[in-house]
């Protein structure tokens, strides 16, 4: 079924690729030829259309932002402005949030249950949805596509058995038979058109004929074959009050479960407390401390331990028994029964041969006696402890002290090794980090990044990190963990340590997109390339030390030396950092920047000459020429007259009052007076 679905899939994806580049196409070819058309024809175009769309029209073909429109179940997601509802942003690669929204396949997938853990689908996560469910294919492609002739139920972790095996989905998927508990983190509005909430209890479809006498599990009695053919071998009695024990279980059922009013077998109300409620008493009451004082289910000739005890006192012996001792049988050390012939006690091995650790303890002081680590308590735990292991050749400091016996004497019964080598870290721990410490000067010496009170934290310091890549600036403060990750390159995965590209661009993405190539690849006194630090440097991004703006084609001067990079190289989309600016495309010249405060009376051509007047050190005061550019030079005392002096001449452009320079009175009398030259006679 999935080879069918990754089909499925492959023909989805030239779809969207074809809808992408046919976007922009004229409507009526668009009309003849839709990109999720399934024409034959269609399918034979699309790779020229492709062709002839990236030649003619390569701009307009990859500002499409959407690669098509969404299904009709998420037409409520369609719009630029909801794709972060199911794509998150950044990390260099496409990156899904399906089970943020689908809550109900989500814990399905953590706790391994259901369809979608069968794929073996990483948990909390949504990369592998879509090599299923397609998206961006149009509003009535289908996201869901399977043949239910073919589908192996056995995927969902519950196969179809018997004579389930031939009924119809419906016959169990319905909405009657999903459980309340389920409801509510269901999706769909209806039940009936969902394959999740069922239970596999055979009480979910089927009536409990016992009326909940026997439990829920029917399997215990039946099979999936045929509801009247009852198999009670398979009925767990040691899960109900009284577990069968001994000869017990080899009676009939019919024995004990006789019919009752309803002249069916009663599997309640049955008397089991006492020996007597089925046995009659053979001895006729000479016994009043009951069956069990003597007698166990294991046979009515088998006399118990427990028996022999309350007629015989051992504790009047040499040897008591204590612990363990005083449930085993008396035929275990009294062969034959013979309780007259003497026996060997004062040592454990007296009576436990061989020896089961082999011998590995005879050079102890007590050679190789069980009661220096064991009592009559029990094998195990050992009384064996941290303190007495001060005294092997490897006492147990810091972590070690903590860790279980059997993490360094691999439990192996007989077989098990209390001898083991110990002299390097490796005899008992793997190499986690694949070799990359094997060489010198480390030789694979854990002690010199670790110690006995645990893996971490390491006790490698910023102070030893004098490496090839010496921390300097920002990268100072960045936690060990973000730049040594694991990686896939290791079998298994291991933290990587060592690289051979040390260049900024091999941890960090280059936000300009390729914009100062050139200038990156410049090299440093050591040969390298100088990379991001031809303009940054490692105390923060933002300082541009390395950037000297004199060296491109708009040296900053003046006043623009002032100004901010993002008053010149803006933004798009009003982001308010400089990550998608096109430097390149920074404006010029001065109309390109600066608005026309004269209100248009000095374009030539379309375009306000600032540069005539003013430059980028100071506005003002204007370097215009009044002697040269004008028909009126300012002499004598003209020369000390301000410009508003004489130009006072306004009107309103775009609702501002702009000054304007022409027409300007060049008679004495306009701006004098009539009778100034008299007087001046």
């Amino acid at each position: 079924m999935r080879d069918g679905f990754l089909l499925y899939e492959r023909r989805a994806c030239w779809n969207r690729k074809a809808y992408l580049l046919l976007s922009r196409w004229p409507p009526a070819l668009c009309a003849l030829f839709p990109p999720d058309s399934r024409h034959p024809l269609a399918r034979s175009l699309y790779p020229a259309l492709v062709i002839v769309l990236l030649l003619w029209f390569p701009g307009r073909a990859v500002a499409q932002i959407s690669p098509g429109a969404l299904s009709r179940p998420h037409q409520s997601l369609n719009g630029t402005s909801n794709c972060t509802a199911c794509h998150k942003l950044g990390g260099g690669q496409a990156t899904f949030k399906c089970v943020d929204c689908h809550s109900e396949i989500a814990p399905r997938i953590a706790s391994r249950k259901g369809l979608h853990a069968s794929f073996s689908l990483r948990a909390d996560s949504s990369q592998e949805c879509v090599k299923c469910h397609s998206e961006h294919n149009g509003h009535d492609f289908p996201l869901i596509k399977w043949d239910t002739r073919i589908f192996n139920h056995q995927q969902t972790g519950y196969a179809l058995e018997g004579k389930h095996s031939g009924l119809a989905c419906n016959r169990c998927h319905t909405a009657e038979h999903v459980s309340q508990s389920e409801r509510a983190n269901i999706k769909v509005k209806d039940l009936n058109k969902t394959f999740l909430g069922i239970s596999t209890a055979c009480v979910t479809c089927h009536q409990d004929q016992h009326q909940g006498r026997l439990g829920e599990n029917c399997l215990q009695c039946h099979t999936y074959n045929d509801w009247k053919t009852v198999s009670v071998g398979t009925f767990d009695h040691s899960k109900t009050r009284y577990p069968l024990t001994g000869s017990h279980a080899q009676v009939a059922c019919q024995k004990c479960h006789t019919p009752g009013p309803d002249e069916k077998p009663r599997y309640t109300g049955i008397a089991f407390g006492k020996c007597s409620d089925c046995h009659s008493d053979p001895h006729h009451g000479s016994f009043a401390q009951g069956c069990l004082a003597c007698h166990n289910t294991g046979g009515w000739k088998r006399v118990s331990t427990q028996a022999v005890s309350q007629r015989f006192d051992h504790f009047t012996t040499k040897y008591p028994l204590l612990g363990k001792h005083a449930s085993v049988e008396c035929s275990q050390c009294h062969a034959g029964g013979d309780f007259k012939k003497p026996l060997a006690f004062q040592k454990c091995m007296d009576c436990h041969q061989p020896d089961p650790h082999k011998g590995q303890f005879a050079r102890r002081a007590s050679g190789s006696e069980c009661a220096s680590c064991h009592t009559v308590d029990g094998f195990k735990p050992s009384t064996f402890t941290v303190k007495d292991h001060s005294a092997t050749a490897y006492p147990l400091e810091g972590g070690h002290g903590r860790v279980q016996c059997s993490g360094c004497h691999i439990p192996k019964g007989k077989d098990t090794l209390f001898k083991i080598k110990f002299q390097n870290c490796t005899d008992c721990h793997m190499d986690r980090h694949a070799g990359q410490f094997a060489a010198a000067p480390y030789f694979n010496g854990c002690e010199r990044c670790h110690n006995l009170q645990g893996y971490k934290p390491s006790t490698f310091s910023l102070a030893r990190h004098k490496t090839r890549f010496v921390l300097t600036g920002g990268h100072v403060a960045v936690p060990c963990g973000d730049c040594h990750k694991e990686s896939d390159s290791f079998k298994p995965k291991a933290v990587a340590y060592h690289w051979n590209e040390l260049s900024c661009a091999s941890c960090h993405l280059d936000p300009h997109k390729g914009q100062f190539k050139e200038r990156m690849q410049q090299t440093r006194t050591d040969g390298a390339a100088a990379g991001c630090e031809a303009c940054h440097s490692t105390r923060a991004w933002k300082e541009l030390s390395g950037f000297d703006h004199s060296k491109t084609s708009f040296p900053l001067l003046g006043a623009h030396r002032a100004a901010a990079c993002m008053d010149c190289h803006k933004p798009p989309n009003q982001e308010m950092r400089l990550i998608n600016v096109d430097f390149k495309a920074a404006p010029s010249k001065c109309e390109q920047c600066h608005q026309d405060i004269h209100g248009g009376q000095f374009v030539q051509g379309g375009v306000t000459p600032c540069a005539e007047c003013h430059n980028s050190a100071k506005w003002k005061p204007s370097l215009f020429d009044h002697d040269k550019r004008t028909a009126f030079p300012l002499q004598g005392a003209h020369q000390n007259v301000r410009c508003e002096g004489c130009h006072k001449l306004t009107r309103t452009v775009e609702d501002k009052t702009v000054l304007f320079y022409q027409p300007t009175p060049k008679d004495c009398a306009a701006c004098h007076g009539s009778d100034v030259p008299a007087k001046k006679q």
